[in-house]
Formats: C-alpha cells, sequence, structure tokens
C-alpha cells in the first residue's frame, strides 16, 4: 500500500494564507484580461458611435455586467492585497494574528469596495 501524499488532500484543510496567495494569482490574471476588455473599449471609444454601441451592448448585456464586476472585484483586491504586500515589505504585519486580520479585512474590503463603485455608478448612492 502506497502512503499519503504530504499534506495529505483528505485531512489538510485550507488556511488563509494559503487562500490569500491563490486569490491574489487568480486576481493579477484576471485583472490581466480585464485590461483587454478596457482596451477594446477605449478602441471603441475611437473608432466611434456605432463601435461603441455594439461594445455597451455587450457590457451591458447581463453575461457581459457579471465579466465587469468580477473584473472590479479583481481590481478591488489585487490592488488592496498588494499595499498589504507593501507593509510586508516595510516588516510590519507578520504575525500569525495580523496575517489572518489582514486576510479577513482584504476580502471583506474588496468586496465592500466592490459593492460600492458599482452602487455609485448605478447612482444608488
Amino acid at each position: 500500500m502506497e502512503n499519503p501524499l504530504s499534506p495529505h488532500l483528505q485531512i489538510y484543510r485550507l488556511q488563509i494564507t494559503s487562500v490569500m496567495s491563490i486569490l491574489h494569482r487568480v486576481s493579477g490574471v484576471v485583472t490581466s484580461l480585464g485590461s483587454i476588455i478596457l482596451v477594446t473599449w477605449l478602441l471603441a471609444l475611437g473608432l466611434g458611435e456605432e463601435a461603441l454601441n455594439f461594445i455597451n451592448s455587450i457590457f451591458f448585456s447581463f453575461l457581459g455586467r457579471a465579466v465587469l464586476i468580477g473584473f472590479t472585484l479583481a481590481v478591488c483586491f489585487n490592488v488592496l492585497n498588494d499595499i498589504r504586500h507593501l507593509f510586508w515589505d516595510y516588516g510590519y504585519g507578520f504575525s500569525l494574528n495580523a496575517v489572518k486580520i489582514s486576510g479577513w479585512l482584504i476580502i471583506i474590503s474588496s468586496i465592500s469596495l466592490t459593492v460600492l463603485i458599482w452602487l455609485f455608478a448605478y447612482e444608488v448612492i
């Protein structure tokens, strides 16, 4: 019988540090791909009203809106987590308790900031 992999996947519990690391990488990729969306919109803006209306019709669809909200969330998370990394570069926030608190604070703040941005975009606030 073979020995299990270490750490064994059936008993391993994800920690906030590993989740934040994975999310930071994913949000970086999403932000990079989202910049293609931004460049496409800017190109349509320069090409004229017909191209802009076509791109906006895609962005205002349900799927397009979901992609834009996901892009906003990825940018907010990536920026806030980068700020946390800057504090780490200066030697602050390395205790286990500080890492856990700042991790959860980044997740909650990025979701809250995304909601605020979209509420502001719809002129709700």
